[in-house]
């Protein structure tokens, strides 16, 4: 297999649009050029000289080649004792880590003066500061994984096992790298070190087997004891700052769309995005954020935050955003653990803070009914979940609100979500094969149709309008007007002309129905 391109600029890679990048244009993003070996391949990490780090500004540098892990292991727990309070999770990060480098250079300097008593050896200089970066690294950071996630070409790792570690870069390529631990064993604990020291602490244990954390630079990360071996999974967001119109440039959404999508959030429609894993939910709810007028206050309330609202400048006067606690310690009268803090909860909280907006970020279960009472106060949210297509994704909101309990009824369920969800919005993508051993593919992201939701004739409850229908390889086309929020739209400055236009162009070409 070839050694995959990386480009240094990674907003000029083309990852969501539907065509290659055209001259003239500003490139999109389309994950291509997607390598699977067909047997592991060795790589070797080059990593650069280590830097001790002085300015606790500067990123540290990668701990050198050769150390001794289960050592680190031996000293991170030494520095976690010596450090006061909890590592992780204060609000002076860089006085904690400050506190951290001169715990690890006094542990340091006792074992060499141990060492030298003991055999007359001691480590060279680059050993020493190789060591005490990789202590530091694996107190602080991501220990092993810590130089791929400096690496700015790196968009998700996957790890099964110590041992099998895939890394995805940003260009779509993907890679087979060296074990990222010496046992499974030893994974395990470290992850459930990480969970241990971050801001929202959580357990990953036998009886805690799933945890979903939130890292220091805002990647995500998965991890699980309920497959055959310990599985990791980290991904990156590296698209923070985008609006509909970067997703009209790559290939997205169409003008028509994005100007429909765009309508819909002046309105203050509640919108449902729909779609598989890894099909750009997540980077399109960014985009309708952007279309939200920047002095509205909104809320935001996920299990991990994701969505990342008040960290892009000039974007949101004031964002609210909540975050699921997971709880610890003892246990309340009705059973749940001390500081445990609910989705629902925090969404009931939250109607004292005088939110414009709610947003829940992600439906998995029964967080639908919060879901449906956010639509139900009218501040026109937007939520993701995944389905196979718009229509399967409100019949499977109905099955995950029924998870609240015995009291919430199937017709309940369809006759709210008829009341108050208006749109979804399915992401689709599509993986093509390029070659002819199926080993270099090319992924694209886009919006393959709208489907209006209202009140129907029981005992379904639900009718659906196809606005934008799906078309093979493309973005929807402009289909039926959605006539109950059709007055509204064109108030909140819909071109309703081109969409009429766009939907006729289509059936005169062969469209049809």
């Amino acid at each position: 297999m070839s050694e995959p391109e990386h480009e240094d600029d990674l907003l000029g890679l083309p990852m969501f649009g539907s065509q290659r990048p055209t001259p003239g244009r500003r490139p999109g993003r389309v994950r291509g050029a997607f390598r699977a070996p067909d047997e592991p391949v060795p790589v070797t990490l080059v990593m650069p000289s280590p830097v001790v780090p002085i300015r606790l500004n500067l990123r540290p540098s990668p701990p050198a080649e050769g150390v001794d892990w289960a050592e680190v292991a031996r000293f991170r727990g030494e520095v976690a004792k010596r450090l006061p309070g909890r590592v992780g999770g204060v609000a002076d990060r860089q006085g904690e880590e400050a506190a951290g480098w001169s715990v690890i250079r006094q542990l340091l300097d006792e074992d060499t003066a141990a060492s030298l008593a003991r055999s007359g050896e001691i480590r060279t200089t680059e050993e020493q500061e190789g060591l005490a970066q990789a202590i530091f690294d694996s107190v602080f950071r991501l220990g092993r994984l810590q130089p791929l996630l400096d690496d700015p070409r790196v968009e998700n790792i996957l790890v099964y096992g110590c041992d099998r570690v895939v890394v995805e870069y940003a260009d779509g390529s993907m890679r087979q790298l060296p074990p990222v631990a010496d046992s499974d064993a030893e994974l395990v604990e470290f992850i459930a070190f990480v969970a241990s020291r971050a801001d929202n602490p959580r357990s990953f244990t036998p009886a805690h087997p799933s945890l979903n954390l939130t890292l220091q630079d805002g990647s995500r990360l998965a991890a699980s004891l309920e497959t055959g071996r310990v599985s990791l999974v980290i991904r990156r967001h590296r698209i923070r700052q985008v609006t509909l119109a970067d997703l009209v440039e790559w290939g997205t959404l169409s003008e028509v769309m994005a100007d429909f999508l765009r309508a819909a959030i002046r309105a203050r429609k509640s919108i449902l995005v729909s779609g598989a894993q890894g099909a750009g939910k997540t980077t399109l709810v960014r985009a309708l954020c952007a279309a939200i007028a920047r002095m509205e206050i909104v809320a935001t309330f996920e299990s991990e935050r994701e969505l990342f609202l008040p960290d892009i400048d000039g974007q949101h006067a004031v964002v609210f955003d909540w975050e699921m606690r997971a709880g610890s310690g003892e246990r309340a009268e009705d059973g749940s653990l001390a500081g445990r803090r609910t989705t629902g909860s925090q969404v009931t909280s939250s109607f004292r803070f005088r939110a414009d907006r709610q947003i829940v970020g992600e439906v998995l279960g029964a967080e639908a009914m919060d879901m449906i009472k956010v639509m139900e106060s009218g501040t026109g949210s937007i939520s993701t979940t995944h389905a196979a297509n718009a229509r399967l994704a409100v019949h499977k909101l109905i099955t995950c609100a029924m998870e609240a309990g015995p009291h919430v009824s199937h017709d309940l369920v369809a006759a709210k979500l008829a009341a108050t969800l208006d749109l979804v919005v399915q992401m689709h993508s599509e993986i093509t094969p390029i070659d002819d051993f199926g080993q270099v593919a090319h992924k694209r992201r886009f919006v393959s149709e709208i489907v209006e939701v209202t009140p129907g004739e029981w005992p379904a409850g639900i009718s659906f309008t196809t606005v934008f229908r799906r078309v093979p390889g493309q973005p929807g086309v402009a289909d039926t007007r959605p006539d109950s929020i059709w007055d509204d739209l064109v108030a909140a400055g819909l071109d309703g002309a081109a969409f009429e236009r766009e939907a006729a162009d289509y059936r005169t070409t062969g469209g049809g129905r």
